[in-house]
């Protein structure tokens, strides 16, 4: 039976989806279709599958993204699909531990890939939000609404940014540890 599921996570949440992914999979429902907010279910045995999910260096259909998922694939894992950027991937349990970072340094470039993107993001709707606010006030017309909303996105990505950055922090410390 296919169950679907709306569900809205920020880009920096990417931990905390992975991790209500396996929750799912932990009860019998494995994932087997993404989309904006959106996760379709299949039943499955509980525990049956491990999710992953990993921001891809250029878009899906990229020739290095598509090599990316096919070496993935080569390991066991099955590719879902991907919204944007993010790919999905699951693995049966049955076949041993499923990671996509072999080490702390793979772990670091990941997530200063995610930091740069919601930089992106965040500078992007700054600069779009301070625009539209400045030309509604040289225009003597209403509150730019838009503006407003770019604007509020910018500071909720930069929300994003500085925790994804204290995370980065930490694995750069783990990684200390163990040197």
């Amino acid at each position: 039976m296919r169950k679907t599921i709306h569900k809205l996570f920020w880009i920096w949440e990417f931990d905390k989806e992975e991790k209500w992914l396996n929750e799912m999979a932990a009860k019998g429902l494995c994932l087997v279709s993404v989309g904006f907010c959106k996760y379709e279910f299949e039943d499955c045995e509980p525990g049956e599958y491990k999710v992953c999910l990993q921001l891809l260096d250029k878009m899906p259909r990229h020739p290095e993204s598509q090599k990316y998922i096919e070496f993935i694939e080569a390991t066991g894992a099955e590719h879902i699909g991907n919204f944007t950027r993010w790919a999905y991937f699951r693995k049966k349990s049955v076949d041993g531990e499923f990671e996509l970072f072999s080490d702390n340094a793979s772990r670091i470039k990941y997530l200063s890939g995610v930091i740069s993107l919601v930089a992106l993001v965040m500078i992007a709707n700054l600069v779009v939000g301070i625009n539209n606010v400045f030309l509604a006030t040289n225009l003597s017309s209403p509150i730019n609404y838009l503006g407003i909303i770019n604007i509020a996105l910018s500071i909720l990505c930069a929300f994003g940014c500085v925790r994804l950055l204290k995370k980065r922090k930490k694995v750069k410390q783990e990684g200390q540890l163990f040197e």
